[in-house]
Parts: C-alpha cells; structure tokens; sequence
C-alpha cells in the first residue's frame, strides 16, 4: 500500500514536470512567433545612423523592439565594395547576436548600391528576407558629378563599371523580395526612374524631396508593412 501511494507521488510530480516544460516549451514557440525579423538600417552618402531615429520610432510604434533594430554605418568618401562587406560583416554580427536566420534591409539613396552589391555579390540572398529602397542610387545619379573626387561618387555616377556591375543580369535575385518607393520631386537621384528595380514592387511617390522619404511617417509606414 505504501509502495502504491509512494508510484503515485513519483507520477504526479513526473506530470508536473513534464506540464511544466511544455508550458515553457510553448511559452518560447509563443515568444518566437512575436518577433520580428531583425532590420538593419543603410544610410545614404555623407548620412549616418542618426538618419533613422524616425523611422526606428515607427517601427517601434508597431511592437518591434530596439533590439531588432539596427543602423550600419559606414564611409560615405571610400570605395562601396569595401562598405557593402562591412554590412556583410555587420548583418552576420547581427544574426549572431538575435539568433535570427535572416534580417531585413531598409536603404536610402547611396546606401542602395551598398545594399545591392552586398546582395548580388557577397551572397546576401541568403540572409537578406526583404529588401526596401527608399530613393536608391541604385542605376546611380548624375549628381554624383558634382563630387567625382571621391570613390564613392565615381562608382554612384551613371555607366560606372560598379554600377554596370549591378545592372547586369537579374537585379533582384530570389529568395529575397524587394520594393522601393521613387518620386519626380527627389531633386538628388537623376532621373528619379533610376531607383527602380526590374522584378520589384516599384512604389511611386507623386512628389517627395529626397531626404523627407527619412521623416515621412506615410511612407516609413508603408516599408514597416511590406516587412511585415
């Protein structure tokens, strides 16, 4: 009799147990399914990390966190094959530290092209989910003329071995999906037609200056739903 009740402890508390780890088990699956994908943030030339305080502040309105959220920055007066493999770097650091499998970029202007040769020539397809250009270089712009002392604008500038490098082939290469967002009113990439890219979602903005697509709470809003 005293064995029986002593089977019957041991068992009841192997139920606890056992209910216990799975309530934790689907606790963690419950806290994987609400979050997000990790975004990583790619200003433009002479821009920084300062540039998306507005745009990490709509993300966060939508339940992201600020350890989703990450700004890269890099030398806008270098060489952009050198920044594309700092975000190279900087997205496996940023994986390491989430424990996520794949992050989503958001770029503006220049930090399109370090974006795009990171994707199309350093293997990014494979850790880059979504990819969203807001007023991409990303066919380049002649008014990167006006700085061809530096690396950077000669490689921005139309018909530049870097940027015939990026047209050449399937400019959006899958598994990753893209969308950019291009206005007449942007005043910096010239023509404004550049930002597009051949199998995206090509939005078009009947008028926005170039630097408000950063403070645009329209506009930030619709990049926070196609990453959705």
């Amino acid at each position: 009799m005293r064995m029986r009740r002593i089977v019957g402890v041991v068992a009841a508390a192997a139920t606890v147990v056992a209910g216990a780890a799975l309530a934790l088990h689907q606790t963690g699956m419950a806290q994987a399914a609400t979050g997000h994908t990790p975004v990583v943030f790619v200003h433009g030339y002479t821009g920084s990390a300062s540039n998306w305080v507005t745009a990490q502040s709509v993300f966060r309105s939508a339940g992201y966190s600020s350890s989703e959220l990450y700004a890269y920055e890099y030398n806008s007066y270098g060489d952009n094959v050198q920044n594309a493999r700092g975000l190279s770097a900087f997205v496996q650091n940023v994986l390491r530290t989430t424990g996520a499998s794949k992050v989503d970029i958001v770029n503006h202007s220049m930090g399109g092209l370090v974006s795009l040769w990171y994707i199309r020539q350093l293997g990014g397809t494979s850790y880059v989910r979504r990819l969203a250009s807001l007023a991409g270089a990303n066919h380049g712009t002649t008014a990167a003329g006006t700085c061809l002392g530096f690396e950077t604008c000669r490689q921005m500038y139309p018909g530049s071995a870097f940027i015939l490098t990026l047209s050449a082939g399937d400019e959006t290469p899958a598994p990753t999906t893209y969308a950019t967002w291009y206005s007449p009113c942007d005043g910096v990439i010239i023509p404004h037609t550049s930002t597009r890219l051949s199998g995206a979602t090509n939005n078009y903005v009947a008028c926005e200056n170039h630097l408000t697509y950063l403070t645009d709470l329209g506009i930030l809003s619709q990049v926070r739903t196609f990453l959705r």
